[in-house]
């Protein structure tokens, strides 16, 4: 059973902003808890979207897209109830990191989570158990983080069934992102957006470039990107046009062959800027040994064809680092 409390109640009208509380007694706080923001705005009858963001600590402008809107949305104006979870994993987000200080486990690999769990695990249990049965659609916020930088983009989770599939990718284009890609982290069922679509949830994800900083051109995506998924569900009215779907413009990492990993320890040299067209077999770039200037780097090659889509961000790696990835035009199915 559940020890996590909110001080809000998602039934009652108008705009609540409080939190989640999970109890927490490490050595420092004997009757503490670990605080988990939460806001909920409701009015009328509309459908409940779910938007999360701080998933990843390092990652910066869902949270600040969130927070703006929580802020900004007067209750009378929205037909339905936003749920907002702005940093959600709280203790990666007061720490700036992708992991949790905590229990050193990333929120992203725990759903559905564990109620009697880590920290980590109560998080992802209440988001999957108690917030998510709420909703009807759901968002999930990210960027490359500290350790990557890529292409802003709106995410398309698959979905096995067709109809789900279909409204997925109507919503991921409704968001309007430069690019769309469809990434299933390798098959990871452990994520947030592929716990919702399991629950039946309309599901859309972003990645907004990263690097461990805000872009502000990534920041204007996302706030002008989240406003046209309210309008796409009904709950804002739209101020524009809705975009033109493009579905042609679809892409997708091509499976393993779409990440290129360190093979040793050392410095990546990349040898392509974001948006490069490059082909499989191609030199994506070197790894430097600083320490033996005698020894001739390591060239790392692209398994795919494609854009360069994300690129590592530190010069310092270790084997097994995603150095680079690659997304290509994607063949699967759109209907």
């Amino acid at each position: 059973m559940s020890t996590a409390h909110t001080t809000v109640d998602f039934d009652r009208n108008g705009k609540q902003i409080g939190f989640v509380d999970i109890p927490h007694s490490p050595h420092e706080d004997a009757w503490g808890a670990t605080r988990i923001p939460l806001a909920v705005i409701k009015n009328g009858t509309g459908p409940t979207v779910i938007l999360e963001a701080g998933n990843h600590g390092d990652e910066y402008e869902g949270p600040i897209t969130l927070g703006e809107l929580i802020r900004e949305l007067d209750p009378s104006t929205i037909n339905g109830r936003l749920i907002f979870l702005p940093a959600v994993n709280a203790p990666a987000v007061l720490a700036g990191r992708r992991t949790s200080p905590v229990d050193g486990l990333n929120l992203n690999r725990t759903f559905p989570g564990n109620e009697s769990g880590t920290i980590t695990q109560q998080i992802s249990a209440y988001v999957s158990d108690a917030i998510m049965p709420l909703g009807d659609a759901f968002v999930d916020l990210h960027s490359g983080g500290s350790s990557l930088n890529i292409l802003p983009s709106a995410i398309i989770e698959p979905a096995a069934d067709p109809e789900l599939r279909r409204r997925n990718i109507a919503a991921v284009l409704a968001f309007d992102a430069p690019l769309t890609v469809v990434i299933d982290n390798l098959g990871e069922p452990r994520t947030s957006t592929a716990t919702a679509v399991r629950q039946g949830l309309v599901t859309v994800g972003t990645e907004m470039a990263g690097a461990g900083t805000v872009s502000l051109d990534a920041l204007a995506i996302c706030r002008k990107g989240v406003r046209n998924l309210l309008a796409h569900f009904g709950i804002i009215e739209a101020t524009a046009t809705p975009p033109a779907a493009r579905s042609e413009a679809i892409l997708r990492i091509p499976d393993h062959d779409g990440y290129v990993l360190a093979t040793s320890d050392g410095v990546f040299e990349p040898f392509h800027a974001l948006g490069t067209k490059v082909s499989a077999g191609e030199a994506a770039g070197a790894i430097h040994k600083l320490l033996a200037p005698a020894s001739p780097p390591e060239i790392l090659r692209y398994g795919a064809d494609g854009i360069v889509y994300g690129r590592r961000q530190p010069g310092r790696v270790v084997v097994g680092n995603c150095c680079v990835t690659v997304a290509a035009p994607y063949a699967g199915d759109l209907t």
